[in-house]
């Protein structure tokens, strides 16, 4: 993913409830006689390793944007979405959410969930965990809110690719969990599930992936499992037009929403038995970059403008009409763009052996009707990698600016 997002991770130590014992060294590896990371364990100090810088970094929960938007892409990833009791109303939903605040707050502090703390990731500290909270077109009549519910949040309209599981869409709440260690975001999902209570039950779940810090001798972009470099040209927060197009302003309609943002998430199957019978040169006509660098088949390197025009010696344009890179350009649907930071996921074998594999879609946007919807359309007409995928859930949320010292996140909205 081309979102190498400015580095908002802080050293752990001095800021946890449970002194995390130790920093990284100038090589960024300080390892025990086992190997292992301190985390908020009662060791003795004496017998305590220092933290990795993986387990070390940390995220600040309150702030401008809630986290978890703009953040580097983590390892391990938990969608989930909840329902209102049938019963609970805009009460309990200030409750709820004043619960999940203060958990998330602790949790990525590296500190336990401040009542029955399952101890899960004892042993860890934060590893870059983000919580983010969002609400669903339905929250607003089940809370009494409609007046407040934004235009924004209209429901998406039908494309030719969806092929939606209702089950395992949309939702009142939405949460988006994210770390580069897989029990420090299981512990964050189970805690959340249990601060939910009598207030809210289980919509659906989905989990996924992305490579690990470290794993490459460089920052890369990520690969998706078509093998693919997914998310070039993203939006950058160091871009002149980054906030205008990701965050809504602070002048925004509803107020409530000032420095939040859109979320659009789809499951997208791929299917990966019909792409993988592909020659590499039909790859990478799909999708118009070379496999190996992402970079535009029009020639250069990753980053490289794409020639359009640019044919071959056939006369044929070198990067497709219909190709995928093509048609998501910016350029190409009048400057619509999104914040993509999607998760991998990969969720067994049909009975066939079909593999259940592909992307959990997450963009972000100002307005997703100007963004994701602008450019679902334009795909929906001609996107030579269409017959490769499926969207099977989709959701849209509104995610709140985040919250100060003292507030709880959606706290403008339910008490305003």
């Amino acid at each position: 993913m081309a979102d190498q997002s400015t580095d908002t991770t802080t050293p752990i130590a001095a800021i946890t409830r449970r002194r995390l014992l130790g920093t990284a060294g100038a090589t960024g590896l300080a390892l025990g006689a086992a190997g292992g990371a301190a985390g908020y364990a009662a060791a003795p100090a004496e017998k305590s390793a220092p933290l990795t810088s993986l387990g070390a970094d940390r995220v600040m929960f309150h702030g401008k944007h809630q986290p978890g938007i703009t953040d580097a892409l983590q390892s391990r990833g938990h969608l989930v979405a909840f329902d209102l009791a049938a019963g609970a109303g805009r009460k309990e939903a200030a409750a709820l959410l004043r619960r999940w605040s203060t958990t998330a707050e602790r949790l990525m502090a590296g500190e336990p969930a401040a009542h029955d703390d399952t101890d899960v990731a004892r042993d860890a500290g934060p590893s870059s965990l983000t919580i983010t909270f969002g609400f669903g077109h339905s929250f607003f009549s089940r809370t009494g809110l409609e007046n407040q519910r934004p235009d924004a949040l209209d429901p998406l309209p039908d494309f030719s690719s969806d092929h939606l599981d209702k089950s395992r869409s949309e939702g009142d709440l939405w949460v988006q969990i994210g770390a580069n260690d897989a029990l420090v975001a299981f512990h964050a999902l189970r805690a959340i599930q249990k601060d939910a209570g009598g207030a809210a039950r289980l919509r659906w779940q989905m989990n996924g992936f992305n490579r690990s810090p470290g794993a490459t001798a460089h920052p890369m972009t990520a690969r998706n499992l078509m093998g693919q470099i997914d998310g070039t040209r993203n939006p950058k927060p160091g871009d002149a037009d980054f906030d205008q197009r990701v965050f809504v302003p602070a002048s925004g309609d509803p107020a409530w929403m000032a420095n939040g943002s859109y979320a659009v998430v789809r499951r997208i199957r791929m299917l990966l038995d019909d792409w993988e019978k592909l020659s590499l040169k039909a790859q990478e006509e799909v999708i118009g970059r070379r496999k190996s660098d992402g970079a535009p088949l029009s020639g250069g390197t990753e980053t490289t403008e794409m020639d359009l025009e640019k044919t071959g010696a056939d006369g044929k344009l070198v990067v497709p009409i219909n190709a995928h890179a093509r048609i998501t350009r910016p350029d190409q649907n009048g400057g619509a763009a999104m914040l993509r930071r999607p998760f991998s996921y990969h969720d067994g074998f049909d009975a066939d052996g079909t593999p259940d594999a592909g992307l959990l879609f997450i963009c972000w946007q100002a307005d997703p009707l100007r963004g994701f919807v602008t450019v679902q359309r334009k795909l929906d007409r001609g996107d030579a990698l269409s017959q490769f995928i499926r969207h099977e859930a989709s959701g849209l949320f509104a995610v709140p600016g985040g919250a100060a010292k003292g507030e709880y996140v959606g706290q403008r909205l339910l008490e305003g």
